[in-house]
């Protein structure tokens, strides 16, 4: 995880203008940014950030897709790589 948030950090948010899509991205790339942020600090996620990425989860990620979709390759890549660190956050164990 440490390493594709590395790279996403280091990389600039694709340019796509005043584009509401794109405002939905870049509110999950930050909501997301949150999360990895205090999982790298403890090790783990917390629990209310668990609960927080478990609803998430439940209502998936359609709009975040079709962002990505319409916007064309660049924030396609872009949200690619906040699913997978979704996944990767998702998979860590949660600190009691």
């Amino acid at each position: 995880m440490r390493r594709l948030w590395d790279e996403h950090i280091h990389r600039p948010f694709p340019a796509c203008g005043d584009d509401a899509r794109s405002q939905e991205v870049a509110l999950y790339a930050s909501w997301l940014g949150g999360m990895v942020e205090a999982a790298m600090r403890r090790g783990a996620l917390d629990p209310v950030h668990a609960g927080m990425l478990k609803v998430r989860r439940a209502e998936g990620n359609r709009e975040l897709f079709r962002a990505g979709g319409e916007l064309g390759d660049q924030v396609r890549s872009y949200v690619a790589r906040l699913i997978a660190i979704e996944d990767i956050l998702a998979g860590l164990s949660v600190d009691r």
